[in-house]
């Protein structure tokens, strides 16, 4: 019998997902995985070295080695290297698919390896560069973790190609866990070696951890067949147009990389900078959890169904809105629990000895501040990918161009002029993703012709009311009970209270939009009643990632 379990469970694991909500589940349930092992990090990071100025050197010193990854690789593989590298499958090229993966990855290694070369010999200036208010030995320390950093970043590129490649074959589970088992990586070194190498520990988890998310997804590259055929030629079949389909994507990522490295130096002018960044970081990690949960996963998974019916334009925009809607009903009533239940939330997650209450306290005015646009970060996600399908990689990246230089403006308003201190950045960053987001849309419905916006505008209505109402359904338990009830000193009092204000605030969210006939209410609904049938639901969905239908 545990055999048997074991077999079916190893089954479905290696499957391939075939339709966009087994893809999205699958995504979500990793995504999940890695966010959690991913908190785990950060309290034992907390923990460990408290709000403290050398974790804060520690966090900035990976987004130089950060940015080089982003710009040779992520660009290339978002919106280039999976569709060009899926058309040559479909149209049994394997041989030439093989071969152009395999020579895209020698000249990734083989450019990231010059820059980063660079890189490592002149860590101190670029590190005073970046951060030039933090104190000599704080410019040191980072100049050190820099070095170590991109040996993992190395490693890195070769398990994000293979997981590229498995995601071209319609497998997420196993790319998903290995990503997520890297987190692990960081969490062994930091348990076993921080003791000796103090913050270094969590450095050389970089490298072990990069280990582990290549070591992961080799089986099944064996399984799918993928042979290593590497040529050193640009004119290898479809390298151009992988190049030619990347650069705008490519610029678009460094601007914005180049906008989290600045926003590392306006840190820097703060009073104890490193602690500052600490708390921007924390709060940071909270509000983009649900963005990459939801935004992540149902924009991921619905990418190749717009890209095919990117001729079909009212299946388009079918596909589209419904992945819209979808993400604003999951999306906004995390984000009203993360703004009222900020704090408890907070303290739950990274309250350790070493995170004092100060710390808390700032960290959740942040988050505050980062929830209020939680629902248009996700949405840059669908409606990037909006465009993507659409082969227009130029738009994004002019108004992502215009919005970071817009965050960056406001960001050093409010540090300099103002005075908000840390949340000017996420104050900033909110407003400048909702005017992105906005006018992103605004420019997708003239490109597609135009979405039908009286029925959209009534169920986003329906929604607000419904999140509106949450929002008090959250405030007043937690008011009550920390204050006539619970004693939320104690870990079990804090736990029990958020725990009932979330059930609360949740139940009322998904009774109201049941009550608002809100269809997307009544899909979870659905989903819940069914939830022994969950092997069946996830197999028969009529919108396939490889162009087929599937009949109920």
């Amino acid at each position: 019998m545990p055999k048997k379990i074991f077999e079916k469970s190893l089954k479905l694991i290696l499957q391939k997902q075939t339709n966009i909500i087994s893809a999205a589940f699958v995504i979500m349930f990793t995504i999940i995985f890695s966010q959690v092992l991913g908190l785990i990090r950060q309290r034992l990071l907390v923990s460990i070295f408290g709000a403290s100025n050398i974790l804060g050197v520690y966090l900035a010193s990976s987004k130089l080695p950060d940015f080089l990854f982003q710009l040779i690789i992520a660009g290339a593989l978002s919106s280039a290297f999976i569709p060009v590298f899926s058309d040559f499958l479909g149209k049994e090229r394997k041989e030439e698919a093989y071969k152009m993966a395999s020579t895209l990855l020698i000249l990734g290694l083989i450019i990231f390896s010059f820059l980063s070369l660079f890189l490592f010999i002149f860590a101190h200036p670029f590190s005073k560069l970046m951060a030039p208010g933090f104190s000599v030995g704080q410019i040191d320390s980072m100049a050190a973790l820099m070095r170590v950093i991109i040996a993992g970043e190395l490693l890195f590129i070769v398990g994000t190609f293979l997981s590229a490649i498995l995601q071209s074959y319609s497998h997420f589970f196993i790319p998903g866990i290995a990503a997520a088992l890297y987190n692990l990586g960081i969490i062994i070194s930091i348990i076993f070696l921080s003791p000796s190498l103090g913050i270094f520990s969590a450095a050389y988890g970089v490298i072990f951890g990069a280990l582990i998310f290549i070591l992961v997804q080799l089986p099944l590259i064996r399984k799918v067949g993928f042979s290593f055929k590497p040529t050193f030629s640009i004119k290898t079949s479809g390298v151009i147009e992988v190049f030619k389909l990347m650069w705008p994507r490519t610029i678009s990522i460094a601007i914005f990389q180049l906008g989290t490295i600045i926003t590392v130096t306006l840190v820097s002018f703060l009073p104890d900078p490193g602690r500052s960044y600490v708390i921007f970081d924390y709060a940071q990690t909270l509000a983009f959890a649900p963005v990459v949960l939801f935004g992540q996963a149902i924009g991921q998974a619905a990418f190749p169904v717009l890209a095919r019916e990117r001729s079909r334009m009212e299946n388009f925009k079918a596909t589209f809105i419904a992945s819209f809607n979808q993400m604003i009903y999951l999306v906004l009533p995390i984000s009203v629990l993360l703004l009222v239940l900020r704090i408890p939330i907070v303290r739950l997650l990274f309250g350790a000895g070493q995170f004092d209450w100060k710390a808390t306290v700032l960290t959740g005015r942040t988050l505050a501040f980062f929830s209020v646009s939680i629902f248009a970060q996700a949405l840059m996600y669908l409606i990037s990918r909006g465009f993507y399908a659409l082969h227009d990689t130029k738009t994004p990246l002019i108004v992502g161009t215009l919005t970071t230089i817009t965050t960056l403006g406001l960001g050093a308003l409010f540090i300099f002029h103002y005075h908000f201190g840390i949340v000017s950045i996420a104050i900033a960053y909110s407003i400048s993703s909702i005017i992105n987001t906005i006018i992103l849309f605004v420019f997708l419905d003239h490109k597609t012709g135009g979405f039908n916006k009286i029925l959209l505008l009534i169920s986003l209505s329906k929604i607000f009311t419904a999140t509106f109402f949450t929002g008090f359904a959250l405030y007043v338990p937690i008011k009550l009970l920390d204050q006539l009830v619970f004693d939320t000193t104690k870990t079990i009092n804090l736990l029990l209270l958020t725990g009932i204000s979330s059930f609360a605030g949740l139940s009322l969210y998904l009774f109201l939009t049941w009550l608002f006939n809100v269809s997307e209410a009544k899909t979870f609904v659905f989903l819940f009643k069914k939830i022994g049938d969950w092997k069946q639901i996830l197999t028969k969905s009529e919108e396939t990632i490889d162009g087929t239908r599937v009949s109920p």
